[in-house]
């Protein structure tokens, strides 16, 4: 248990250095490759920090802990909307850009739509258990193909500092050089990664030390663990005046874990749900849905501080229901 405590500790400060010094280069690259923050966030910081995701729920697939690696994506999806988005907006209240708001919050929904209406498969006549097929696999990762074909399209077509007002303010600032920007991006991943490895290592073993089942785990301590790179880069990223590498962190991470990481997941082994149910897929795109409802609120195109709270509080109760209906 003692060692347990000290990967926690240890993984979490690699992990808020980690933020610290990627959130850094990432700005830095942004504005020297002419690309808005969001779109930075959106593809290369959201993919970046997914990494512990992706590795997590190959490894657990593959170790025939199927429900596991389901747990995990849908549960970080679930702490990234609300919790994520929460706590950075309590910081500092989140502006979101109408093209944003129109284009890619949609595509959190319709991602946690598709994973829905996967699992549902065998209530709608497909018969046999909740399963992610290898078909299904590769459905997602088509879907992923289109998303990074639209994401890149989209990006020629705009303007950065009609994109992102943040970074056209940083463009009038002194740019980091280039190879720094590269060492601080590189570093900081491997303190993410190597710092979210530890903390998941740790708090699966105090998790079973308490009899905690593995759909159990997969929803709440690895999906916070996996996730903390992304809750320690959008935080660190919304306190340095960056919403668009924040918001951008949040939604392509949620895309990107459920159309490339379990697709590709799926393809190489079926993945069965096991105890992780429909009334889990429900409160993912139901946790999207609101993210898309409190990000275009009264036509503000911005998340306030009580509306974050809202989001973290709703976590808070999803996490209790868990733990008290879930079999130990």
């Amino acid at each position: 248990m003692l060692i347990d405590c000290l990967l926690l500790a240890a993984g979490l400060v690699l992990i808020l250095a980690g933020a610290n010094f990627m959130t850094d280069g990432a700005a830095a690259l942004a504005k020297r490759f002419g690309m808005s923050d969001f779109l930075v966030g959106l593809t290369v910081v959201s993919m970046m920090t997914s990494a512990p995701e992706l590795v997590v729920s190959i490894t657990s697939a593959m170790n025939a802990s199927t429900e596991m690696a389901v747990g995990n994506i849908v549960g970080s999806n679930i702490f990234n909307i609300l919790v994520i988005v929460g706590v950075a907006a309590m910081i500092k209240p989140i502006a979101v850009e109408r093209g944003v708001l129109l284009n890619e919050i949609p595509l959190v929904v319709l991602s946690s739509v598709v994973l829905l209406v996967m699992g549902a498969a065998p209530m709608l006549g497909a018969g046999g258990a909740m399963t992610l097929t290898r078909a299904d696999g590769l459905i997602l990762l088509l879907f992923f193909i289109v998303f990074m074909r639209y994401t890149f399209a989209s990006a020629k077509r705009v303007e950065p500092a009609d994109a992102d007002p943040a970074a056209a303010e940083g463009a009038s600032r002194k740019g980091m050089p280039l190879w720094r920007a590269i060492v601080y991006v590189v570093g900081g991943l491997a303190g993410l990664v190597f710092g979210g490895d530890w903390f998941v290592d740790g708090a699966s073993g105090v998790a079973k030390s308490a009899g905690w089942s593995e759909g159990l785990i997969g929803l709440t301590i690895l999906a916070a663990g996996t996730s903390l790179p992304e809750l320690a880069t959008s935080v660190v990223a919304a306190v340095k005046g960056n919403p668009g590498i924040c918001i951008g962190n949040v939604i392509g991470s949620n895309i990107f874990n459920i159309f490339f990481v379990l697709g590709l997941t799926a393809t190489i082994k079926p993945l069965g749900f096991g105890t992780i149910g429909l009334s889990d897929l429900w409160a993912l795109t139901a946790a999207s849905l609101l993210f898309w409802v409190v990000a275009s609120l009264f036509g503000r195109r911005t998340i306030t501080r009580p509306e974050g709270a809202l989001l973290f509080l709703l976590y808070i109760a999803y996490t209790a229901l868990l733990i008290i209906n879930l079999p130990a």
